[in-house]
């Protein structure tokens, strides 16, 4: 980041695409390759970034990190594709903070248009901008974009590694490289000689790198196919390393406590706390402080009993208080007008009938799986540091600048995260436990964050208020005029992570609303940023949770006002705006038996939205049951185009799906005080076994350039299922969560 700052303008243009080409940089600068972090061990050889091959065999160095998403298997399975190599025998490591290791495909959304009709050349641009990553160290996990940034580029470090393997046989044997194939990790020469990989590794060091043609999919055995985890043995035994799991030699076990009211702290006494036995000290942070003790528990027990004057708030005490601060925001000017289409300002057209609703979703907090942790031992001249997280390079600068060292001098680990869901591309955990460090110099200590903590000082996914106009006529829309205000994650964001103030049309704060597919004929968007300063940040799915609820419900509303079936209202507006999108929802249809009739006590619901490349249409089926309204089947159709391992497809659709049932059934954030009165799960409750339903995933493949499959999957759930409470009970819900308004099986 701070070569970025050097020289770049201090506002980043968020919503344009003004430096393409190198403008802001110097094209020398953005083309200049990054430097390999790998050192070819002995004996062996590190051909690129990602592939090291030695005695012990093929290792691959992933650049993005594993936190349940499957990355590590279809990482491998591209380079064994490629290298010839038997998935199961490629070792895979996790990348250390380096340049060379950057997001490709981050920067490419930022371009404009909708995003859908991207052709080949607005791609070809978006990966032409995406080399912008590597000057901004943007060694990101996140966006779902791990498939698309590394699609191509495995690939071709495999082959790359493949020929040079063949360049290295060829020389010794005095055999035509052309006559030479590769298999199973050799190279095989045509009298049947062999010769392994890890014989040849050390010279084929030595042979300089080409950059052949890929395999066509015809030949591919890997890609496309379903493969076995190659974190399943570890994990399944208990033996894969979380952050939690980290013990050095000499460990001390410390709690967090901050301020939840988000601001600093006036004094603190530890005196009680200090008398608890296993307490070995307590530390001011600042804003928080840190009991240390010989086991975390007591950490946490003692750092209740810390007496602390927090300083207040820096935004409105109560949530009403902060939403009237949102609904503020529409009376200041756009940030956006992302579409407008046709005349929607002048309102409904004469004939029609107007359609009109306000909608509301709540704040919510990650809550992932593994509270945040980070362990830290600080030697004077040398920091080391073991954090799960999602920006390796973010996280070492800004540990870096916490205790006054250079990066070079910082090193940090990667371990297997319980859970990211973009909090732990936030830093703050990774600092606190550095500034704690730093005050037990040559002491390792792992700090650990209560679930309380976790949950009261998040980087929420912004609460938000739409405004949506509308009009039918003749069976179809003729107006959807949409606003919605909140609080911008891209403005947080680049503040925190790089001290910028982002500028420009905000993309992002309207994805899944301006970029709807469907061809309306006075089709405006306009996005508003509210003033507050609640603390936000980037929630699975980004603004397009809550947009395409906002979207999709009053979809549902148009269809009932036009008088036609939901399901086939979309397809009229959509089979030649979005074809591929029209295919999900024609299989989602034909999965589920939609018939647009139900009988008493069932309910049907259609939702669909466009984000991260990927067209996700969705169909949720509800009954009522004695004990409350059971969610019984979800029905899941999409096209990420190549499904490069169906199996991680569906479980990433599945997967962001349930964790948008939990968000929009049962959570929400709530202040009093200035605090958030959420403390754990009671308060914030998700999907359980025996709430859980039925699923059932179908794949598509007819889009032509590669989505995303971590985060589309969860937007269509919310306006799919209170669609589906609508049909059930004739209540329309415009508001989350849906326990507001509906009793549901617990």
């Amino acid at each position: 980041m701070a070569n970025f700052k050097k020289i770049a303008r201090r506002t980043f243009l968020i919503g344009s695409a003004a430096i393409v080409g190198g403008a802001a940089f110097g094209a020398w600068y953005v083309s200049r390759p990054a430097e390999n972090p790998l050192k070819s061990p002995e004996g062996g050889a590190a051909f690129n970034p990602f592939v090291m091959i030695d005695q012990n065999g093929v290792t691959l160095i992933a650049k993005h990190v594993e936190m349940g998403q499957g990355s590590r298997t279809t990482l491998a399975a591209l380079i064994a594709e490629e290298l010839d190599v038997r998935l199961e025998d490629v070792k895979v490591l996790q990348g250390q903070p380096a340049q060379a290791y950057y997001n490709s495909a981050l920067l490419g959304e930022v371009l404009p248009g909708k995003g859908y009709d991207r052709g080949d050349f607005a791609h070809a641009l978006g990966e032409t901008l995406g080399v912008l990553g590597k000057v901004l160290n943007m060694q990101v996990t996140g966006g779902s974009s791990a498939m698309k940034d590394g699609f191509t580029e495995m690939r071709l470090a495999g082959a790359s590694a493949r020929e040079a393997l063949k360049d290295a046989a060829s020389a010794r044997l005095g055999v035509a490289k052309a006559d030479l194939k590769t298999e199973n990790g050799q190279v095989i020469a045509p009298d049947g000689t062999a010769l392994a990989y890890t014989e040849l590794a050390a010279e084929a060091g030595q042979m300089d790198l080409s950059e052949p043609e890929l395999r066509p999919a015809s030949e591919w055995k890997y890609i496309g196919k379903n493969m076995p985890r190659v974190d399943m043995a570890a994990k399944a035994t208990g033996t894969a390393e979380y952050g939690m799991d980290v013990r050095p030699e000499g460990l001390k076990f410390a709690a967090l406590r901050a301020n939840p009211r988000r601001s600093g702290m006036t004094s603190f006494d530890a005196a009680a706390a200090l008398t608890m036995p296993g307490v070995e000290g307590v530390y001011g942070l600042g804003d928080a402080i840190a009991v240390v003790a010989n086991n975390t528990w007591i950490a946490m027990q003692a750092a209740e009993a810390v007496d602390i004057t927090w300083g207040a708030a820096n935004y409105p005490n109560k949530t009403d208080q902060i939403f009237a601060r949102i609904e503020q925001g529409f009376d200041t000017e756009a940030n956006s007008t992302m579409r407008d289409d046709g005349d929607a300002g002048t309102g409904a057209p004469e004939g029609s009938t107007p359609v009109e609703a306000s909608y509301k979703v709540p704040y919510l907090a990650h809550a992932a799986m593994e509270p945040l942790n980070t362990t830290a031992l600080y030697t004077g001249d040398h920091l080391e540091i073991w954090s799960g997280n999602q920006g390796p390079m973010l996280h070492r600068q800004h540990a870096a600048t916490e205790v006054g060292l250079a990066e070079e001098n910082v090193t940090l680990h990667t371990p297997y995260l319980g859970g990211g869901f973009g909090r732990r591309g936030d830093f703050d955990y990774t600092v606190y436990a550095a500034r704690l460090a730093k005050l037990m110099p040559d002491t390792p200590v792992m700090l650990t964050w209560s679930r309380e903590e976790d949950m009261r000082h998040d980087f929420y996914r912004p609460g938000a208020l739409a405004r949506m106009k509308g009009a039918v006529q003749d069976g179809r829309a003729v107006l959807l005029d949409g606003q919605v205000s909140a609080q911008s994650t891209t403005v947080q964001i680049m503040k925190r992570w790089m001290d910028f103030e982002a500028g420009g049309p905000d993309k992002g704060h309207v994805d899944a609303l301006f970029n709807a597919p469907y061809a309306i004929e006075n089709h405006r968007v306009r996005g508003y940023h509210a003033d507050v300063d609640v603390p936000v940040g980037a929630w699975r799915s980004v603004a397009a949770s809550f947009n395409a609820f906002f979207q999709d419900s009053f979809m549902d509303e148009m269809a009932h006002a036009a008088g036609v079936d939901p399901l086939e209202f979309r397809l009229q507006h959509m089979r030649e705006e979005f074809p591929e999108g029209a295919a999900c929802l024609e299989k989602v249809r034909d999965m589920s038996g939609w018939t647009g009739e139900t009988p008493e006590g069932v309910g049907r619901g259609v939702g669909f939205a466009y984000s991260f490349g990927t067209p996700v249409a969705q169909v949720v089926e509800v009954v009522q049951q004695d004990s409350g309204i059971h969610v019984k089947k979800v029905w899941i159709a999409c096209d990420m185009g190549t499904a490069l391992d169906p199996s991680i497809v569906k479980a990433q659709m599945s997967g962001g799906m349930v964790y948008g049932l939990s968000a929009a059934i049962y959570e929400e954030i709530t202040f009093s005080g200035g605090e958030v009165e959420q403390f754990n799960f009671p308060d914030f409750d998700a999907t359980r076994m025996h709430t859980m339903p039925e699923v059932e995933v179908a794949i598509l493949e007819g889009q032509k350039h590669l989505g995303g499959a971590g985060e589309p999957g969860t937007p269509p759930i919310a306006p799919a299922l209170a669609n589906a409470l609508y049909d059930l009970t004739g209540t329309r819900a415009r508001e989350l969560p849906l326990n507001k308004t509906f009793d549901f099986k617990y």
